[in-house]
Parts: C-alpha cells; sequence; structure tokens
C-alpha cells in the first residue's frame, strides 16, 4: 500500500509540475489573420506571421525562414483563393508537416467562408492575374472579419479543447466589440455612398461593396500588370465623361501610376494601408479600419 501510494504522489506531482497543453503554434499568411488570431487566441496561441503589409502577398518567396516556421506550426492560417498560390504550396509541401496540409483541421482556408467577389467568367492568364475563385482580397469588408472570426475560433477549439472555453470567450466579446465597431464605421462612412473612385489594383472590391464606393476604373489594364503611358492616357480620357474623385492604392504598392493620374486629373490619391501594419495607425484589426475610413473621408472632399 505504501509503494502504491509512493508511486500515485510521484504521478500527481508530475501532472501538476507539467502544462495541460502548450500554446497553440499559428502560422498566418498576411497580417490581417496574424491580428484575427492574436484577438481570438490571447496567451494561448503564439502567432507567426508570414508576410508584411508592404509586400505583395501574391509574390513571396518561399524562404528556409517560412519553410522552418511551417514545419513546427499547429495550424497555418491562409487566405486562400489562390492569393498564396505562388508560394504557400511549396512552403507546406518543403516543411514536411503533416498536420498542416490542406484538407487537414490545421490548415484553414478564410476565403470558404465568406461570399466571393468578382468570379471571372473564363480563366486564361493572357487576362492577367486571374483568381478562379474570385477576387481575393476579402479583408477589406469588416464585416467579412466577423464572417471568418466564427469558425476560426471553433477550429483553435477543435484543435486545443483543453483551451476551447477561452477561445469561445475571447471569440464572443471580439464580435461584440466588432459589431459596435461596424455600427460607427458605417455612419461615419455614409458619406461615401455611391462617390466615384479609380483604383490602382482591384484590390478594394470588398470595401467597395460594403461602403458603397463606384469604381470607374483600373490603372492596371489588367491585374497584375503595370499600366503603360498610353493606358493611363486612355484612363484619362474617360474621366472627361465620367469624372471620380479619388484614386486609391495599397500601401505595398508603387505610387507611380496613381501619382501620374491624380496630377493629370486633379484628384486625390489615397493610400490606403489594406492590412494591418500598412501604416503607423494601423495597428491592429480596429485601428486598420477607422484610418481606412478617415483617409477615405479626406480623400472624397
Amino acid at each position: 500500500m505504501n509503494r502504491l501510494l509512493q508511486i500515485l504522489a510521484v504521478l500527481i506531482s508530475a501532472a501538476l509540475a507539467t502544462p495541460a497543453l502548450a500554446v497553440l503554434n499559428v502560422f498566418a499568411s498576411v497580417p490581417e489573420w496574424g491580428a484575427l488570431i492574436e484577438e481570438l487566441g490571447g496567451d494561448k496561441v503564439r502567432g507567426y506571421t508570414a508576410t508584411n503589409a508592404l509586400q505583395d502577398p501574391h509574390h513571396i518567396e518561399a524562404r528556409p525562414s517560412l519553410i522552418a516556421r511551417a514545419r513546427t506550426a499547429d495550424l497555418v492560417v491562409a487566405t486562400g483563393a489562390e492569393l498564396e498560390v505562388g508560394w504557400l504550396p511549396l512552403v507546406l509541401q518543403q516543411s514536411g508537416n503533416a498536420r498542416v496540409q490542406p484538407g487537414k483541421p490545421g490548415y484553414f482556408e478564410a476565403a470558404q467562408h465568406v461570399r466571393m467577389l468578382d468570379k471571372p467568367d473564363r480563366i486564361d492568364r493572357a487576362d492577367g492575374d486571374v483568381h478562379p475563385g474570385g477576387n481575393p482580397h476579402i479583408q477589406t469588408d469588416a464585416r467579412n472579419i466577423a464572417r471568418i472570426a466564427t469558425p476560426l475560433a471553433a477550429r483553435l477549439a477543435e484543435l486545443d479543447p483543453a483551451n476551447a472555453s477561452a477561445y469561445q470567450a475571447r471569440h464572443k466579446a471580439f464580435l461584440s466589440r466588432w459589431s459596435t465597431a461596424i455600427a460607427n464605421w458605417e455612419r461615419q462612412a455614409a458619406p461615401l455612398r455611391g462617390v466615384p473612385i479609380l483604383v490602382q489594383h482591384k484590390a478594394f472590391t470588398y470595401l467597395e461593396d460594403w461602403l458603397g464606393l463606384k469604381q470607374v476604373a483600373a490603372l492596371e489594364p489588367k491585374p497584375g500588370v503595370e499600366p503603360t503611358t498610353g493606358h493611363l492616357s486612355e484612363v484619362l480620357a474617360t474621366l472627361q465623361q465620367q469624372p471620380v474623385k479619388m484614386v486609391l492604392r495599397a500601401a505595398y504598392q508603387s505610387d507611380r501610376a496613381s501619382q501620374w493620374i491624380a496630377e493629370r486629373a486633379r484628384i486625390n490619391a489615397v493610400v490606403l494601408p489594406f492590412t494591418v501594419g500598412g501604416d503607423e495607425a494601423a495597428k491592429d484589426l480596429f485601428s486598420l479600419f477607422e484610418d481606412t475610413i478617415q483617409r477615405l473621408l479626406k480623400g472624397a472632399q
């Protein structure tokens, strides 16, 4: 009996000395999902974001450092819709991590949980950087963040059931704050409804759908193709018939084309952060949209 009690005492001491579960390692492809993981996971997760706001998420090098991070990940959170098609599949393949391959619980695609816009009628690479599943820049509509947060919180709980209640509580608190913030943003952005705009790249389809902005033209002749002076001149001619208030570009893009058109059309060139970290003000998801709304309002004046 004494021997049995000694064994039980050792087992209990070991159990108390060992954490119930180490934090989840989460690999996010882009800053918006890294920020959302932070909101939902808190100290239960250790997040790593593969790209920053001043990089084009379409064109990233599958560096050894990214492969090493994916190798130790418990969950990979990607946009999907072929946004990361040029680098993430290679990173995952080279990582050798069976847990985070597509189709496994450790792989999550945000685009599967929202209504996709700009689905092409045909697939032809001659048309530029075409995405068969629709426009992948889903994060520019604040409502999509909430739509993605719910299944993402559920996935965290599935992978880490010991902390499921913590994820559920953080998710509930986040949605409460987020719904209040969306109502405020929509009230502030009411003057933007119907405002005609140009865009440098078709990166703001979901933002336009949410706030009612009206895109007249894109500076890129085809998605992902740099505009020539000839094409910009054609756009300028269009503006004689369809005037616009401003031209939008994402922080990671060159300002050459938007400045060219802004100077000649005498409109505002507006740089939007596009994702968390796109400028000094956009430090998290909430300030990202606050800053975006204010920049749009100023540009529309």
